[in-house]
């Protein structure tokens, strides 16, 4: 990531059990991460804010709500109006989650509006150092949602 010119706006969002893991992560990636805009659920962007001041790391962090309290929402209103490059979310899936239907609301926006989405740190490290972000001829495909009709296999 530390090549990429293009200014992204990176979501990063993390389930209680996975703060420390993400927090972890940001703090390995802050050089990076600081040449970009980062938007996070209200506890996970001031755990990563108060992790790269005690580092001396500037960052442009934007904090919503946290996620139970409508953060997860208001990042997949984000999605929509396509305000999101790339997002990074930690999912707790050893744990009941009592806003479920907002995690899975913030997910298939993600799918729908082709945000590239992460649950996992190999996963994030994967694109955040994808060349093609910079790549000037490259397109990401739209999704394609059509019928399908088991029938018509031979």
């Amino acid at each position: 990531m530390e090549n990429i010119k293009k200014a992204l706006t990176i979501v990063l969002v993390a389930h209680d059990r996975r703060k420390a893991d993400m927090v972890d992560w940001a703090v390995y990636n802050a050089n990076a991460l600081s040449k970009h805009k980062m938007v996070c659920t209200g506890t996970t962007g001031r755990l990563i804010s108060n992790a790269f001041s005690e580092k001396n790391i500037k960052a442009d962090i934007t904090c919503v709500s946290s996620g139970p309290f409508g953060g997860d929402a208001e990042i997949a209103a984000m999605v929509v109006k396509k305000e999101i490059n790339l997002a990074i979310f930690l999912i707790d899936d050893l744990n009941p989650q009592p806003h479920e239907a907002d995690i899975q609301m913030l997910l298939r926006q993600c799918r729908i509006h082709n945000i590239p989405i992460a649950c996992n740190r190999y996963s994030a490290d994967l694109m955040i150092t994808s060349l093609l972000w910079d790549d000037e001829n490259y397109t990401p495909t739209t999704p394609i949602y059509q019928q399908f009709v088991r029938d018509d296999i031979i």
